[in-house]
Protein backbone atom coordinates (compact mmCIF):
# COMPACT_ATOMS: atom_id res chain seq x y z
CA UNK A 1 0.00 0.00 0.00
CA UNK A 2 1.10 3.48 -0.72
CA UNK A 3 2.53 5.08 2.26
CA UNK A 4 0.44 8.10 1.95
CA UNK A 5 -2.48 6.37 1.67
CA UNK A 6 -1.57 3.83 4.80
CA UNK A 7 -1.21 6.77 7.20
CA UNK A 8 -4.55 8.47 5.96
CA UNK A 9 -5.93 5.40 6.11
CA UNK A 10 -4.45 4.62 9.90
CA UNK A 11 -5.36 8.52 10.60
CA UNK A 12 -8.90 7.89 9.82
CA UNK A 13 -9.07 4.78 11.79
CA UNK A 14 -7.23 6.26 14.72
CA UNK A 15 -10.19 9.58 14.56
CA UNK A 16 -13.25 6.67 14.10
CA UNK A 17 -11.58 4.88 17.26
CA UNK A 18 -11.49 8.06 18.99
CA UNK A 19 -15.02 9.23 18.17
CA UNK A 20 -16.46 5.87 19.30
CA UNK A 21 -15.41 6.30 22.65
CA UNK A 22 -15.14 2.20 22.82
CA UNK A 23 -11.66 1.74 22.82
CA UNK A 24 -9.44 2.78 25.23
CA UNK A 25 -7.61 6.23 24.50
CA UNK A 26 -3.77 4.42 25.27
CA UNK A 27 -5.29 1.45 23.27
CA UNK A 28 -5.47 3.30 19.95
CA UNK A 29 -2.87 5.54 20.29
CA UNK A 30 -0.31 2.23 20.60
CA UNK A 31 -2.75 0.99 17.77
CA UNK A 32 -1.58 4.35 15.52
CA UNK A 33 2.42 3.01 16.13
CA UNK A 34 1.77 -0.50 15.55
CA UNK A 35 0.04 -0.03 12.46
CA UNK A 36 2.63 2.12 10.86
CA UNK A 37 5.37 -0.12 11.69
CA UNK A 38 3.49 -3.39 10.39
CA UNK A 39 2.06 -1.23 6.95
CA UNK A 40 6.15 -0.17 5.96
CA UNK A 41 5.19 3.11 6.47
CA UNK A 42 7.94 3.69 9.76
CA UNK A 43 10.79 1.50 10.32
CA UNK A 44 10.61 -0.24 14.47
CA UNK A 45 12.61 2.76 15.72
CA UNK A 46 10.54 5.56 13.96
CA UNK A 47 7.07 3.48 15.37
CA UNK A 48 8.17 3.47 18.76
CA UNK A 49 10.62 6.89 18.91
CA UNK A 50 7.40 8.63 20.87
CA UNK A 51 8.14 6.94 24.28
CA UNK A 52 11.69 8.13 24.41
CA UNK A 53 10.80 11.68 23.27
CA UNK A 54 11.74 14.34 25.04
CA UNK A 55 8.01 16.08 25.04
CA UNK A 56 6.88 12.59 26.63
CA UNK A 57 9.13 12.59 29.58
CA UNK A 58 8.85 16.46 30.57
CA UNK A 59 4.59 15.72 30.44
CA UNK A 60 5.06 12.94 32.81
CA UNK A 61 7.66 14.75 35.02
CA UNK A 62 4.57 17.98 35.35
CA UNK A 63 2.38 15.02 36.78
CA UNK A 64 5.01 14.38 39.89
CA UNK A 65 5.53 17.84 40.13
CA UNK A 66 1.51 18.36 40.48
CA UNK A 67 1.42 16.12 42.92
CA UNK A 68 3.42 16.97 45.24
CA UNK A 69 2.07 20.79 44.88
CA UNK A 70 -1.82 19.08 45.70
CA UNK A 71 -0.51 16.30 48.27
CA UNK A 72 1.51 18.69 50.80
CA UNK A 73 -1.41 20.82 50.63
CA UNK A 74 0.02 24.21 48.96
CA UNK A 75 -2.99 23.72 46.38
CA UNK A 76 -5.57 23.72 49.58
CA UNK A 77 -3.48 26.14 51.28
CA UNK A 78 -3.65 29.15 48.27
CA UNK A 79 -7.35 28.10 47.33
CA UNK A 80 -8.25 28.53 50.83
CA UNK A 81 -6.35 31.89 51.15
CA UNK A 82 -7.69 33.16 48.09
CA UNK A 83 -11.27 32.41 48.27
CA UNK A 84 -11.32 33.44 52.20
CA UNK A 85 -10.69 37.16 50.65
CA UNK A 86 -13.52 37.32 48.60
CA UNK A 87 -16.57 36.89 50.08
CA UNK A 88 -19.43 34.91 49.34
CA UNK A 89 -20.83 37.48 45.59
CA UNK A 90 -21.37 35.60 42.89
CA UNK A 91 -18.84 37.38 40.85
CA UNK A 92 -16.19 38.55 43.17
CA UNK A 93 -16.22 34.86 44.04
CA UNK A 94 -16.02 33.40 39.90
CA UNK A 95 -13.58 36.01 39.22
CA UNK A 96 -11.35 35.07 41.92
CA UNK A 97 -11.77 31.17 41.27
CA UNK A 98 -10.90 31.91 37.64
CA UNK A 99 -7.89 33.61 38.25
CA UNK A 100 -6.76 31.10 40.88
CA UNK A 101 -7.09 28.17 38.36
CA UNK A 102 -5.77 30.13 35.92
CA UNK A 103 -2.28 30.80 37.95
CA UNK A 104 -2.43 27.01 38.73
CA UNK A 105 -3.01 26.31 35.84
CA UNK A 106 0.01 27.90 34.27
CA UNK A 107 2.23 25.95 36.54
CA UNK A 108 0.40 22.26 36.77
CA UNK A 109 -1.61 21.76 33.22
CA UNK A 110 -5.58 22.05 33.12
CA UNK A 111 -6.56 18.53 34.53
CA UNK A 112 -4.34 18.84 37.73
CA UNK A 113 -5.81 22.11 38.54
CA UNK A 114 -9.69 20.93 37.64
CA UNK A 115 -8.83 18.40 40.26
CA UNK A 116 -7.01 20.19 42.88
CA UNK A 117 -9.50 22.90 42.91
CA UNK A 118 -12.74 20.97 42.04
CA UNK A 119 -13.41 19.90 45.76
CA UNK A 120 -12.72 23.55 47.22
CA UNK A 121 -15.26 25.41 44.82
CA UNK A 122 -18.00 23.18 45.28
CA UNK A 123 -17.81 23.51 49.09
CA UNK A 124 -17.26 27.23 48.76
CA UNK A 125 -20.65 27.51 46.69
CA UNK A 126 -22.62 25.40 49.18
CA UNK A 127 -21.34 28.04 51.89
CA UNK A 128 -21.94 30.97 49.49
CA UNK A 129 -25.54 29.63 48.49
CA UNK A 130 -24.64 28.85 44.94
CA UNK A 131 -25.40 26.17 43.16
CA UNK A 132 -22.31 23.85 41.87
CA UNK A 133 -23.37 24.47 38.32
CA UNK A 134 -22.88 28.06 38.01
CA UNK A 135 -19.20 27.79 39.27
CA UNK A 136 -18.16 24.53 38.12
CA UNK A 137 -18.03 24.96 33.98
CA UNK A 138 -16.01 28.59 34.44
CA UNK A 139 -13.94 26.42 36.51
CA UNK A 140 -12.73 24.00 33.82
CA UNK A 141 -13.04 26.98 30.88
CA UNK A 142 -10.63 29.02 32.76
CA UNK A 143 -8.40 26.74 33.22
CA UNK A 144 -8.39 26.21 29.70
CA UNK A 145 -7.79 29.73 28.79
CA UNK A 146 -4.93 29.48 31.88
CA UNK A 147 -3.30 27.17 29.92
CA UNK A 148 -1.85 29.14 27.16
CA UNK A 149 -0.28 31.83 30.13
CA UNK A 150 3.12 29.41 30.21
CA UNK A 151 5.15 26.53 28.69
CA UNK A 152 4.08 24.01 31.16
CA UNK A 153 0.19 24.77 30.96
CA UNK A 154 -0.74 22.02 28.60
CA UNK A 155 1.18 19.41 27.13
CA UNK A 156 -0.14 20.90 23.47
CA UNK A 157 2.36 24.08 24.56
CA UNK A 158 5.14 21.87 24.46
CA UNK A 159 4.47 19.66 21.73
CA UNK A 160 4.02 22.96 19.58
CA UNK A 161 7.37 24.07 20.79
CA UNK A 162 9.13 21.15 19.59
CA UNK A 163 7.58 21.21 16.35
CA UNK A 164 8.58 25.07 15.62
CA UNK A 165 12.41 23.53 16.83
CA UNK A 166 11.94 20.54 14.45
CA UNK A 167 11.20 22.52 11.58
CA UNK A 168 13.76 25.61 11.63
CA UNK A 169 12.05 27.97 13.81
CA UNK A 170 12.67 29.20 17.53
CA UNK A 171 11.14 27.64 20.23
CA UNK A 172 8.49 29.41 22.36
CA UNK A 173 9.80 31.18 25.53
CA UNK A 174 8.63 29.61 28.40
CA UNK A 175 6.12 32.69 29.11
CA UNK A 176 5.59 33.91 25.62
CA UNK A 177 2.34 31.97 25.40
CA UNK A 178 1.26 34.80 27.83
CA UNK A 179 1.26 37.21 24.98
CA UNK A 180 -1.75 35.42 23.63
CA UNK A 181 -2.99 33.82 26.62
CA UNK A 182 -3.93 37.04 28.82
CA UNK A 183 -6.52 38.40 26.22
CA UNK A 184 -7.97 35.30 25.90
CA UNK A 185 -7.95 34.96 30.06
CA UNK A 186 -9.28 38.48 30.37
CA UNK A 187 -11.66 37.84 27.50
CA UNK A 188 -12.81 34.18 29.09
CA UNK A 189 -13.47 36.01 32.22
CA UNK A 190 -15.62 38.38 30.75
CA UNK A 191 -17.93 35.85 29.27
CA UNK A 192 -18.36 34.32 32.35
CA UNK A 193 -18.82 37.25 34.36
CA UNK A 194 -21.24 38.57 32.15
CA UNK A 195 -22.84 35.47 30.12
CA UNK A 196 -22.89 32.94 32.90
CA UNK A 197 -25.52 33.42 35.27
CA UNK A 198 -27.91 33.33 31.81
CA UNK A 199 -26.16 30.27 30.08
CA UNK A 200 -25.55 28.11 33.01
CA UNK A 201 -28.13 25.54 34.32
CA UNK A 202 -29.03 26.15 37.99
CA UNK A 203 -28.71 22.07 39.01
CA UNK A 204 -28.24 20.76 41.99
CA UNK A 205 -25.72 17.56 41.69
CA UNK A 206 -26.49 14.15 43.25
CA UNK A 207 -22.76 13.89 45.21
CA UNK A 208 -21.00 17.05 46.65
CA UNK A 209 -16.81 16.56 47.59
CA UNK A 210 -15.84 16.45 51.51
CA UNK A 211 -16.31 19.67 53.56
CA UNK A 212 -13.55 19.07 55.92
CA UNK A 213 -14.69 21.51 58.85
CA UNK A 214 -18.13 20.43 58.45
CA UNK A 215 -17.31 16.26 58.42
CA UNK A 216 -15.13 17.89 61.61
CA UNK A 217 -17.51 19.35 63.29
CA UNK A 218 -19.72 16.11 62.42
CA UNK A 219 -17.88 13.78 63.19
CA UNK A 220 -17.22 15.09 66.76
CA UNK A 221 -20.89 15.53 67.78
CA UNK A 222 -20.89 11.41 66.18
CA UNK A 223 -17.96 10.38 68.72
CA UNK A 224 -19.21 12.31 71.54
CA UNK A 225 -15.57 14.47 71.26
CA UNK A 226 -14.54 17.17 73.19
CA UNK A 227 -15.94 19.90 70.84
CA UNK A 228 -12.30 21.99 70.71
CA UNK A 229 -10.48 19.34 69.60
CA UNK A 230 -8.44 19.70 66.40
CA UNK A 231 -9.15 16.19 64.30
CA UNK A 232 -6.81 17.13 61.64
CA UNK A 233 -3.38 19.04 61.27
CA UNK A 234 -0.46 18.83 58.74
CA UNK A 235 1.11 15.80 60.67
CA UNK A 236 -1.95 13.91 62.10
CA UNK A 237 -5.27 13.19 60.83
CA UNK A 238 -8.21 10.66 61.62
CA UNK A 239 -10.44 7.92 59.46
CA UNK A 240 -13.26 6.52 60.03
CA UNK A 241 -14.06 2.71 59.66
CA UNK A 242 -16.40 0.14 59.83
CA UNK A 243 -15.94 -3.38 60.84
CA UNK A 244 -16.55 -5.61 57.88
CA UNK A 245 -18.39 -9.48 58.22
CA UNK A 246 -15.42 -11.61 58.25
CA UNK A 247 -12.42 -9.58 59.51
CA UNK A 248 -10.01 -10.30 61.96
CA UNK A 249 -11.18 -7.81 64.77
CA UNK A 250 -14.72 -8.88 65.41
CA UNK A 251 -14.27 -10.06 68.86
CA UNK A 252 -11.58 -7.28 69.70
CA UNK A 253 -12.48 -5.91 73.16
CA UNK A 254 -12.26 -1.87 71.91
CA UNK A 255 -12.41 1.52 74.36
CA UNK A 256 -11.77 5.45 73.41
CA UNK A 257 -8.23 6.28 74.30
CA UNK A 258 -6.74 2.64 73.82
CA UNK A 259 -4.40 2.03 71.06
CA UNK A 260 -4.52 -0.15 68.08
CA UNK A 261 -2.79 -3.80 67.98
CA UNK A 262 -0.55 -2.26 65.65
CA UNK A 263 0.30 0.75 68.74
CA UNK A 264 0.65 3.45 65.43
CA UNK A 265 -3.23 4.54 65.99
CA UNK A 266 -5.10 5.41 68.80
CA UNK A 267 -9.26 4.73 69.12
CA UNK A 268 -11.22 8.16 69.64
CA UNK A 269 -14.38 6.64 69.34
CA UNK A 270 -16.64 3.68 69.00
CA UNK A 271 -20.25 3.63 67.28
CA UNK A 272 -23.28 1.14 67.23
CA UNK A 273 -25.97 2.22 65.44
CA UNK A 274 -26.71 5.76 66.13
CA UNK A 275 -25.19 5.00 69.22
CA UNK A 276 -21.42 6.38 70.95
CA UNK A 277 -20.49 3.74 72.98
CA UNK A 278 -18.85 4.92 76.87
CA UNK A 279 -15.34 4.82 77.99
CA UNK A 280 -15.93 1.30 79.29
CA UNK A 281 -15.94 0.33 75.88
CA UNK A 282 -17.33 -3.12 73.91
CA UNK A 283 -16.09 -6.32 71.96
CA UNK A 284 -16.28 -5.49 68.50
CA UNK A 285 -19.25 -6.76 65.86
CA UNK A 286 -20.13 -6.54 62.16
CA UNK A 287 -21.26 -3.29 61.53
CA UNK A 288 -19.57 -1.06 63.79
CA UNK A 289 -17.80 2.42 63.74
CA UNK A 290 -14.54 3.38 64.91
CA UNK A 291 -12.86 6.81 64.67
CA UNK A 292 -9.17 6.45 64.12
CA UNK A 293 -6.00 8.95 65.13
CA UNK A 294 -2.78 9.21 64.07
CA UNK A 295 -0.15 10.11 61.54
CA UNK A 296 -1.45 10.63 57.85
CA UNK A 297 1.12 8.21 56.95
CA UNK A 298 -0.16 5.45 59.32
CA UNK A 299 -3.48 6.24 59.10
CA UNK A 300 -3.01 4.96 55.04
CA UNK A 301 -0.79 2.31 55.56
CA UNK A 302 -3.41 0.53 58.11
CA UNK A 303 -6.92 1.43 56.54
CA UNK A 304 -5.63 0.11 53.00
CA UNK A 305 -5.83 -3.58 54.54
CA UNK A 306 -9.39 -3.69 52.98
CA UNK A 307 -10.18 -7.66 54.88
CA UNK A 308 -9.62 -5.80 58.12
CA UNK A 309 -11.99 -2.19 57.98
CA UNK A 310 -13.80 -0.46 55.45
CA UNK A 311 -12.97 3.17 55.04
CA UNK A 312 -15.98 5.95 55.03
CA UNK A 313 -13.49 8.46 53.84
CA UNK A 314 -9.94 7.84 52.90
CA UNK A 315 -7.18 9.81 54.84
CA UNK A 316 -5.33 10.46 51.42
CA UNK A 317 -8.59 12.31 50.51
CA UNK A 318 -8.56 14.41 54.11
CA UNK A 319 -5.01 14.88 53.78
CA UNK A 320 -5.23 16.86 50.91
CA UNK A 321 -7.50 19.15 52.05
CA UNK A 322 -5.28 20.22 55.15
CA UNK A 323 -3.67 23.23 53.93
CA UNK A 324 0.67 23.21 54.04
CA UNK A 325 1.11 19.90 55.17
CA UNK A 326 4.53 18.01 55.55
CA UNK A 327 6.86 18.64 52.62
CA UNK A 328 5.42 22.19 51.47
CA UNK A 329 8.50 24.52 52.02
CA UNK A 330 10.43 21.91 49.74
CA UNK A 331 8.15 21.85 47.53
CA UNK A 332 7.58 25.32 46.69
CA UNK A 333 11.26 25.60 46.57
CA UNK A 334 11.68 22.91 44.21
CA UNK A 335 9.26 24.37 42.06
CA UNK A 336 10.17 27.67 42.25
CA UNK A 337 13.96 26.27 40.78
CA UNK A 338 11.87 24.30 37.90
CA UNK A 339 10.26 27.43 36.70
CA UNK A 340 13.81 29.39 36.62
CA UNK A 341 15.15 26.49 34.58
CA UNK A 342 12.65 26.93 32.38
CA UNK A 343 12.49 30.12 32.13
CA UNK A 344 16.01 30.70 31.35
CA UNK A 345 16.56 28.07 29.32
CA UNK A 346 19.98 26.66 30.80
CA UNK A 347 18.44 23.05 30.20
CA UNK A 348 16.45 21.39 27.90
CA UNK A 349 12.62 20.89 29.56
CA UNK A 350 12.70 17.45 30.01
CA UNK A 351 15.71 17.89 32.06
CA UNK A 352 14.35 20.62 34.02
CA UNK A 353 11.10 18.22 34.51
CA UNK A 354 12.96 15.43 35.57
CA UNK A 355 15.29 17.21 37.66
CA UNK A 356 12.18 18.81 39.92
CA UNK A 357 10.61 15.19 39.83
CA UNK A 358 13.79 13.35 41.08
CA UNK A 359 14.44 16.12 43.80
CA UNK A 360 10.36 15.76 45.23
CA UNK A 361 11.72 12.13 45.52
CA UNK A 362 14.89 12.45 46.91
CA UNK A 363 13.74 14.62 49.34
CA UNK A 364 10.89 12.20 50.42
CA UNK A 365 8.16 14.75 49.48
CA UNK A 366 6.78 12.19 47.26
CA UNK A 367 7.54 8.04 46.86
CA UNK A 368 8.17 6.38 44.25
CA UNK A 369 4.69 4.69 44.83
CA UNK A 370 2.77 8.26 44.56
CA UNK A 371 4.93 9.11 41.32
CA UNK A 372 3.75 6.18 39.70
CA UNK A 373 0.34 6.46 40.76
CA UNK A 374 0.58 10.26 39.99
CA UNK A 375 1.16 9.89 36.42
CA UNK A 376 -1.80 10.05 33.99
CA UNK A 377 -0.60 7.04 31.72
CA UNK A 378 -3.32 7.89 29.58
CA UNK A 379 -1.90 11.15 28.51
CA UNK A 380 1.78 9.76 28.72
CA UNK A 381 0.41 7.04 26.08
CA UNK A 382 -1.39 8.86 23.78
CA UNK A 383 0.91 12.01 23.19
CA UNK A 384 3.76 8.73 22.62
CA UNK A 385 1.67 6.83 20.35
CA UNK A 386 0.38 9.82 17.77
CA UNK A 387 3.92 10.84 18.27
CA UNK A 388 4.42 8.77 15.27
CA UNK A 389 1.33 9.37 13.01
CA UNK A 390 2.55 13.15 13.43
CA UNK A 391 6.02 12.31 11.85
CA UNK A 392 4.58 9.89 9.12
CA UNK A 393 2.44 12.21 8.42
CA UNK A 394 5.38 14.62 6.87
CA UNK A 395 7.68 11.72 6.12
CA UNK A 396 5.59 10.17 3.64
CA UNK A 397 4.40 13.62 2.25
CA UNK A 398 0.94 13.41 3.37
CA UNK A 399 1.03 16.33 5.13
CA UNK A 400 2.15 18.27 1.98
CA UNK A 401 -0.72 16.86 0.06
CA UNK A 402 -3.10 17.74 2.26
CA UNK A 403 -1.52 21.30 2.45
CA UNK A 404 -1.20 21.51 -1.20
CA UNK A 405 -5.23 20.76 -1.60
CA UNK A 406 -5.65 23.48 1.20
CA UNK A 407 -3.58 25.70 -0.69
CA UNK A 408 -5.70 24.93 -3.76
CA UNK A 409 -8.79 25.59 -2.14
CA UNK A 410 -7.41 29.10 -1.01
CA UNK A 411 -6.72 30.14 -4.23
CA UNK A 412 -5.51 33.87 -4.18
CA UNK A 413 -6.33 34.41 -0.24
CA UNK A 414 -3.47 34.89 1.99
CA UNK A 415 -1.74 33.58 5.15
CA UNK A 416 -5.19 34.29 7.80
CA UNK A 417 -7.66 32.52 5.69
CA UNK A 418 -4.69 29.72 5.91
CA UNK A 419 -4.74 30.30 9.90
CA UNK A 420 -8.44 30.40 10.02
CA UNK A 421 -8.64 26.77 8.11
CA UNK A 422 -5.70 25.04 10.33
CA UNK A 423 -8.18 26.65 13.65
CA UNK A 424 -11.63 25.58 12.24
CA UNK A 425 -10.11 22.48 11.20
CA UNK A 426 -8.82 21.57 14.90
CA UNK A 427 -11.79 23.26 16.79
CA UNK A 428 -14.10 20.29 15.49
CA UNK A 429 -11.43 17.70 15.97
CA UNK A 430 -10.84 18.93 19.04
CA UNK A 431 -14.13 18.66 20.13
CA UNK A 432 -14.41 14.90 19.35
CA UNK A 433 -11.19 13.60 20.28
CA UNK A 434 -8.14 14.44 22.43
CA UNK A 435 -7.21 18.13 22.06
CA UNK A 436 -3.81 16.67 22.27
CA UNK A 437 -4.23 14.05 19.53
CA UNK A 438 -5.81 16.44 17.45
CA UNK A 439 -2.90 19.02 17.66
CA UNK A 440 -0.41 16.24 16.89
CA UNK A 441 -2.31 15.25 13.69
CA UNK A 442 -2.99 19.12 12.57
CA UNK A 443 0.68 20.43 13.41
CA UNK A 444 2.32 18.88 10.40
CA UNK A 445 -0.50 20.39 7.99
CA UNK A 446 0.00 23.60 9.49
CA UNK A 447 3.89 23.64 9.16
CA UNK A 448 3.36 22.34 5.71
CA UNK A 449 0.84 25.08 4.48
CA UNK A 450 2.74 28.01 6.03
CA UNK A 451 5.89 26.52 3.61
CA UNK A 452 3.73 26.28 0.85
CA UNK A 453 2.96 30.04 1.60
CA UNK A 454 6.17 31.50 2.33
CA UNK A 455 5.30 31.98 5.54
CA UNK A 456 6.33 32.13 9.76
CA UNK A 457 5.76 28.61 11.10
CA UNK A 458 5.16 30.79 14.29
CA UNK A 459 2.02 32.44 13.89
CA UNK A 460 0.33 29.22 12.21
CA UNK A 461 1.75 26.64 15.49
CA UNK A 462 0.36 29.44 17.97
CA UNK A 463 -2.96 29.75 16.23
CA UNK A 464 -3.09 25.53 16.32
CA UNK A 465 -2.08 26.07 20.29
CA UNK A 466 -5.37 28.54 20.99
CA UNK A 467 -7.45 26.20 19.25
CA UNK A 468 -6.41 23.07 20.51
CA UNK A 469 -7.26 25.10 23.80
CA UNK A 470 -10.74 25.81 23.10
CA UNK A 471 -12.29 22.77 24.20
CA UNK A 472 -15.37 24.10 25.26
CA UNK A 473 -18.36 22.13 23.07
CA UNK A 474 -18.60 18.76 24.72
CA UNK A 475 -17.86 17.10 27.66
CA UNK A 476 -15.57 14.28 26.28
CA UNK A 477 -13.14 17.46 24.65
CA UNK A 478 -11.23 17.14 28.12
CA UNK A 479 -10.92 15.42 31.52
CA UNK A 480 -11.39 18.68 32.72
CA UNK A 481 -14.25 18.86 30.87
CA UNK A 482 -15.27 15.50 31.84
CA UNK A 483 -14.34 15.77 36.01
CA UNK A 484 -17.28 18.73 36.16
CA UNK A 485 -20.21 17.33 34.76
CA UNK A 486 -21.23 14.88 37.36
CA UNK A 487 -20.66 17.56 40.40
CA UNK A 488 -22.52 20.13 38.40
CA UNK A 489 -25.09 17.76 37.11
CA UNK A 490 -24.14 19.48 33.49
CA UNK A 491 -26.10 17.70 30.32
CA UNK A 492 -23.98 16.94 27.04
CA UNK A 493 -25.71 20.04 25.54
CA UNK A 494 -25.31 22.93 28.35
CA UNK A 495 -21.29 22.85 26.94
CA UNK A 496 -22.30 23.86 23.95
CA UNK A 497 -24.57 26.56 24.95
CA UNK A 498 -21.74 28.07 27.28
CA UNK A 499 -18.88 26.86 25.16
CA UNK A 500 -19.80 28.92 21.87
CA UNK A 501 -19.09 32.20 22.94
CA UNK A 502 -15.82 31.26 24.06
CA UNK A 503 -15.13 29.53 20.97
CA UNK A 504 -15.60 32.45 19.14
CA UNK A 505 -13.47 34.61 21.17
CA UNK A 506 -10.57 32.28 20.77
CA UNK A 507 -11.23 31.66 17.14
CA UNK A 508 -10.89 35.71 16.74
CA UNK A 509 -7.68 35.89 18.96
CA UNK A 510 -6.18 32.81 16.85
CA UNK A 511 -7.14 34.01 13.50
CA UNK A 512 -7.03 37.78 13.62
CA UNK A 513 -4.70 38.82 16.96
CA UNK A 514 -1.74 36.09 16.84
CA UNK A 515 -0.37 37.04 13.36
CA UNK A 516 0.17 40.76 15.15
CA UNK A 517 2.15 39.36 17.75
CA UNK A 518 4.08 36.59 15.06
CA UNK A 519 4.16 38.19 11.82
CA UNK A 520 3.66 35.80 8.88
CA UNK A 521 6.98 37.59 7.56
CA UNK A 522 8.93 37.06 10.78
Amino acid sequence: MDPIVATLVILLCAVIAFVSNRIPLGVVAVGVSVALYLTGVLDLGSALAGFGDPTVLFIASLFVVSEALESTGIIAWAGQEVVAHSGTGRRRLLLTIGLLTAAMTAVISVNGSVASLLPLVVVVAARAGIRPSQMLMPLAFSAHAGSMLTLTGTPVNIIVSEVATDNGARPFGFFEFALAGLPLLVGTLAIILLLGNRLLPERTPASAPIDLERLASLLRTDYALAPDRALVSASRGVAEVVVPPRSSLIGLHVFPGMCTPSGDLVVLGVRRGQEALDESGTDLQAGDALLLDGSWDDLQRHTSQRDEVLVVDAPLTLRRSVPLGAGAKRTAVILLAMIVLLATGIVPAAIAGLLAAGALILTRVVSMTQAYRAISWTTVILVAGMIPLSTAFQETGAAQLIADGLRSFLGDAGPHAAVAVIVLITLVLGQLISNTATVLIVAPVAVALAAAMDASVLPFLMALTIAGAASFLTPVATPANLMVMEPGGYRFGDYARFGWPLTVLFFVVAVFYVPLIWPFTG
